[in-house]
């Protein structure tokens, strides 16, 4: 059975809820990981009529700790509640896990209750929750933890029953033992290359685009789940792909990630041999 593929909407920002289920359809992905901004009174439905599955979900506020590049409350307690709403909200889509983030700062307090707090809903909603690290070069906008390893650190001090989530922009950079020490404990993967150089933050390009190498990640993660191909891009940036036509996105982006997904999986084989 070949692997099952998704799309993040962020990978299509400015495509309404509607124009995404019609579109990633269109371009053969089995599944689509909902964004909470993006939901209308009648997303639920239109969903269920899809054909489509869940992927991760991201509430709309996606971090204990405040956020230099996204509009939200300032007080953690605030925005943990909107998390627990968020939570609620996107349980029936039936997401195998809602992700969140640490957000930066050094209120380790609030980030503990926090993950307390939102692993609490997730039981009360039935929707695992996983803790999502960032890459280094650009953590101090979004996050404490860059690594599986200082994520599962941060679960164990805080005693909440909370996931992981990989993304492979986040993490290609750290070594593959981490993948192989946490996997039983990753609820959802992300899929995005590396532009070289990078000029932002939000500066990803669709995989085989960029310098990632996805084998050995993907030999390490054995995920049976979706592939959820997330592209954050900048709009002001050449290149931008939250500039292009977002069926054209969806279609290009489901065919770039089916050829790494075989590319990886025939190669696999071959080393096993006969």
């Amino acid at each position: 059975m070949s692997a099952r593929v998704s799309i993040s909407q962020i990978t299509t920002v400015s495509a309404s809820f509607a124009d995404d289920l019609d579109a990633y359809r269109a371009a053969g992905a089995d599944g689509i990981g909902i964004w909470e901004f993006k939901l209308a009174e009648d997303s639920l439905e239109r969903f269920r009529q899809s054909g489509l599955v869940a992927a991760t979900a991201v509430p709309a506020v996606p971090s204990v700790l405040p956020l230099p590049l996204m509009e939200g409350p300032e007080d953690p307690e605030e925005r943990v509640a909107a998390i627990r709403a968020g939570i609620r909200r996107l349980a029936p889509f039936e997401p195998p896990c809602v992700l969140f983030l640490t957000g930066p700062g050094e209120d380790r307090t609030a980030i503990l209750e926090g993950l307390r707090a939102i692993a609490d809903e997730g039981q009360r909603s039935g929707v695992r929750v996983a803790l999502e690290p960032i890459q280094r070069e650009f953590a101090h906008l979004w996050t404490t933890v860059s690594s599986l390893d200082a994520a599962a650190a941060l679960i164990a001090e805080s005693g909440a029953d909370v996931g992981l989530m990989y993304d492979t922009w986040h993490l290609w950079r750290e070594p593959i033992e981490q993948i192989e020490r946490h996997r039983d404990r990753i609820y959802g993967v992300h899929i995005a290359d590396w532009r070289e150089p990078t000029r932002h933050t939000n500066d990803r390009v669709l995989p085989g685009d960029g310098v990632v190498e996805f084998r050995p990640i993907l030999e390490a993660l054995r995920w049976d789940g979706l592939f959820d191909l997330e592209i954050f891009s900048e709009a002001e940036l050449p290149g931008s792909l939250w500039r292009e036509d977002p069926n054209k996105v969806a279609t290009q982006g489901v065919q770039k990630l089916r050829k790494v997904l075989a590319s990886a999986s025939t190669a696999t084989v071959n080393r096993a041999g006969p």
